[in-house]
Parts: structure tokens; C-alpha cells; sequence
């Protein structure tokens, strides 16, 4: 599945200023991954304010060029981050926002290829596993460069909860949250451990052993965290912020670095017509290989059941 890799332009584009966006953007400055980051957004002056803001912390950081633009200024992108849309309400799910974003993507997304036919596009808006499948439909046979940011916050969030709860650093806890990117999303307990033990056999420092019943408390925290932002603070963007910036820089580095991002199925468990979240690895091309994973026959069940989920929404739009 993988493209021909070309050379690099260092040039970013993100489309959408709103809070996601934006905290992408910033994490971007930081990190010295480009040369240039070209910000499009319906409302011009929004793209133009944060371009200035940006601009001003550049003397604090590797010098990098930001301006606002149009679609296409995008030409030539080695990545482009859709995170344009409505935001999600307090008290709506994910799939609520379906109708009115997919509307706007099939605006956007044949904009974003018109001017960058060899970008790795990165879908950030939810609910993110049909935008991603609707705007891998419209990229057509290059559609393997079409990433869903999926379940990367889940599976960060709940590595951060678990490493919480056994007094350990969340990066040596490695677990995932698989399927889609909401309210049908599951844990893959089979293969969770931390520093390879799994947690069935591990005995945290502060002498925390195994409980499911606490454990699955724990996913259960995870599956609803986006609900307690949003009813505290309306929106969550930095840790997203934060993850969008890991696919970007799997894909400018290409670094082949595992990730649950979401995807178009191709049979994965029985699984095709939609794209929903596995541990994938990602690089320059985009989506490099889907992992087979060997899951419990409850979790492949589960994950079919997300699935199919996923596919009655894809389907009620028409």
C-alpha cells in the first residue's frame, strides 16, 4: 500500500482554526517538524488572528513561516489536518454531528485535492471514523493516505488512567481502545500489560494488583472523559492537539510508529465499508499496514458489533 516517497516540502496545512485546530497548530511550532504551516478557515480573519498569534512566540522556537491562506495554498503539502466543522454540544454524542459535517466535507475534501494530490490527509472532526470513510470514498484508489485521528485520544487517555491507577508512568503502560472513536468503542483487555506483564499478573508499586471490576471502572471513565470536559469546559482540544501532532509526526518522519487511528476496512474480523480504529502503523505514505491483531473472540465480536454501529449511521444519510 505504500507510495512512492518523494522529497519532503516541510510544508503543513491545517483547515479549521477552531480549538482543535489551533492547539495542533501550536503543538506544531514546538516541535520543529516544518518549514511552513498554511492556516485555511471559512472565516478568513479567524485564520489571519491565529497566524499573528503564532507568529509572535516563532522568536521563542525554530524558525518555521505561518500565514493564513486559501485552499489553494495547500499545493505541494507534505500533510493537511481537516479539523474543520461543527463542535460537538454538551449532551450530544459524536454521531449526532453527522449530518451537518459530512455536508461540510464533501465541500472540503475535494478542495484539500484539488490543490494537493499527494498530501496524507489527517481527519480530525467527529464523528471522525465516517468522515474519514466519506473522504476516503472521495480521495478514491489513493485513499491509504486518508487518516482518521480515531481512537489515539482514547487509547492515550485510557494508558494515562491505567498508569493512574498502578502508580507507573502512563508510556510504559501499553494497551488500546479499538473501533470507533465513541460511545461503542472497547478496550483490548487481552493484550494489555505494562512493561510486558500483563495486567492479570502485575502488582503495581503502590501494591495495586488485579480487580476488573476497577479495571473496567477504568475504561468506563475513559469511554465517557469527552462528556466530563465538555460539561466542565464545553470542548477538549489539547490532548487531541497533542495527538493529531504524533500522526503528524509519524507521517513527516516516517516513522512507521504504531497508532490506533482509524482507517477503511478491507476485511479486518470480518469488517469492510467503513473505516473504524486498529493499531496501525503510519509513515511517510500514510496508512502503511492495519495490525492483526490476535483478539479475544468477545473483543472481535465487539469490535464487529462497533462496526456495524458505525455502518447503520454511514447508511442513514442516503
Amino acid at each position: 500500500m505504500c507510495m512512492t516517497l518523494g522529497k519532503r516540502s516541510g510544508k503543513v496545512g491545517l483547515v479549521g482554526t477552531g480549538m482543535v485546530g489551533t492547539s495542533f497548530a501550536y503543538a506544531l511550532t514546538q516541535r520543529s517538524l516544518a518549514n511552513e504551516l498554511i492556516l485555511v478557515d471559512a472565516d478568513q480573519a479567524r485564520a489571519e488572528g491565529e497566524a499573528m498569534d503564532l507568529n509572535h512566540g516563532i522568536p521563542f522556537v525554530r524558525p518555521m513561516r505561518i500565514r493564513a491562506g486559501d485552499y489553494a495554498d495547500l499545493t505541494g503539502a507534505d500533510l493537511v489536518v481537516v479539523a474543520a466543522g461543527a463542535n460537538q454540544r454538551p449532551g450530544e454524542t459524536r454521531l449526532d454531528l453527522l449530518a451537518k459535517n459530512a455536508a461540510i466535507f464533501r465541500e472540503i475534501i475535494p478542495k484539500v485535492l484539488a490543490a494537493s494530490d499527494d498530501s496524507v490527509i489527517v481527519i480530525a472532526t467527529n464523528p471522525v471514523d465516517i468522515l474519514t470513510y466519506i473522504s476516503a470514498e472521495i480521495a478514491g484508489q489513493t485513499s491509504q493516505r486518508v487518516i482518521g485521528s480515531g481512537t489515539i485520544l482514547d487509547t492515550a487517555r485510557f494508558r494515562y488512567m491505567l498508569g493512574e491507577h498502578y502508580g507507573v508512568d502512563a508510556r510504559s503502560v501499553h494497551a488500546y481502545i479499538i473501533g470507533e472513536h465513541g460511545d461503542s468503542e472497547l478496550a483490548v483487555w487481552s493484550l494489555a500489560n505494562i512493561a510486558g506483564v500483563r495486567l492479570a499478573d502485575f502488582v503495581g508499586a503502590n501494591g495495586q494488583g488485579y480487580d476488573q471490576q476497577t479495571l473496567d471502572g477504568i475504561f468506563e471513565q475513559t469511554r465517557g472523559a469527552a462528556y466530563e470536559i465538555i460539561k466542565r469546559k464545553r470542548a477538549t482540544y489539547y490532548a487531541i492537539g497533542l495527538g493529531l501532532l504524533a500522526i503528524a509526526d509519524a507521517v513527516l518522519r516516517n516513522q512507521h510508529t504504531v497508532l490506533t487511528v482509524s482507517s477503511p476496512m478491507i476485511g479486518q474480523y470480518g469488517v469492510s465499508n467503513i473505516a473504524i480504529s486498529l493499531p496501525t502503523i503510519i509513515g511517510r505514505s500514510g496508512i502503511e499496514e492495519v495490525l492483526d491483531l490476535p483478539l479475544s473472540p468477545d473483543e472481535i465480536a465487539g469490535f464487529q458489533q462497533s462496526a456495524q454501529l458505525l455502518q447503520e449511521n454511514l447508511a442513514s444519510l442516503g
